[in-house]
């Protein structure tokens, strides 16, 4: 059942950074195809998930990534930074027993805690920089769904119309299962869905939708200071996680196909 709190949804489900590191036990990566679907190698035997079964996917470059992946592994495994290897494992084993409808629903419902949607005007400095760089991506979200949506400055909830919730649930039904997988995960690792939709629409790159999300952070930085070492790692790893949600969407929607050039008669 979903409960208000959905930010609690999807909390590690796919995040394995506080795996344990192993000592790298393969020599060499490779892909192997059959028919549409694509398996990843170590040393000859078969990647499996963390269920048993066997690591297979449905493109080629996606293969060709996760399988780069593990080959950048050095003299230890580090699953931490392994994110497509985490979003496949994800969507083979499905954990959770989640149904596409049931990520459909998390995404739309998400929106009532949407992090560009929240504004505090206590401090006018960063109610101005809250307005001046989230509110045209909350604009630009509106015009291109055609919803509304009015932001909150209290500790109200922002308005979100039933019928918008409706047209968000519709535009995400349209996805396959594999797509709305990383769909999920980018919204939770930036906790909005308009900054979400904004970098795969390419209105925003990956760079500015962390630093949009990490806004009242960096303003707090700004003021008090920071651990330079703590706050790059933690900027660089959103960046990374979502990278791979984005290269994991395209990849599950997209596909790359050769014909041979007709000779002329």
């Amino acid at each position: 059942m979903w409960t208000s709190k959905v930010r609690l949804f999807f909390p590690r489900s796919i995040s394995v950074r506080k795996m344990a590191t192993v000592k790298r036990f393969y020599r060499r990566t490779n892909i192997l195809g059959s028919g549409d679907r694509f398996e990843i190698t170590l040393d000859q035997r078969k990647l499996k998930t963390p269920k048993g079964n066997v690591f297979e996917v449905a493109s080629k470059p996606l293969a060709l990534a996760v399988a780069m992946e593990w080959e950048s592994q050095e003299d230890t495994i580090n699953r931490s930074n392994m994110h497509l290897t985490a979003l496949c494992s994800t969507l083979l084993d499905n954990p959770h027993q989640h149904s596409r409808m049931d990520i459909v629903n998390y995404i739309s419902n998400y929106l009532e805690t949407d992090t560009v949607l929240f504004q505090s005007d206590d401090t006018e400095e960063l109610f101005q920089m809250q307005t001046e760089k989230w509110d045209p991506i909350i604009q630009w979200f509106c015009d291109k769904y055609q919803v509304d949506i009015t932001k909150t400055t209290s500790i109200s909830p922002p308005i979100i119309p039933q019928q918008t919730k409706e047209t968000l649930t519709r535009h995400f039904a349209s996805y396959d299962y594999p797509a709305l997988i990383g769909f999920m995960y980018g919204v939770d690792v930036l906790k909005s869905v308009i900054l979400m939709m904004a970098v795969c629409e390419r209105f925003i790159n990956v760079q500015n939708a962390v630093s949009l999300a990490r806004l009242e952070e960096e303003f707090q930085i700004s003021h008090w200071g920071k651990v330079e070492w703590s706050h790059d790692l933690s900027k660089n790893d959103l960046q990374a996680r979502l990278s791979a949600a984005v290269l994991f969407i395209h990849l599950n929607t997209s596909s790359v196909t050769s014909k041979p050039k007709m000779e002329s008669t």
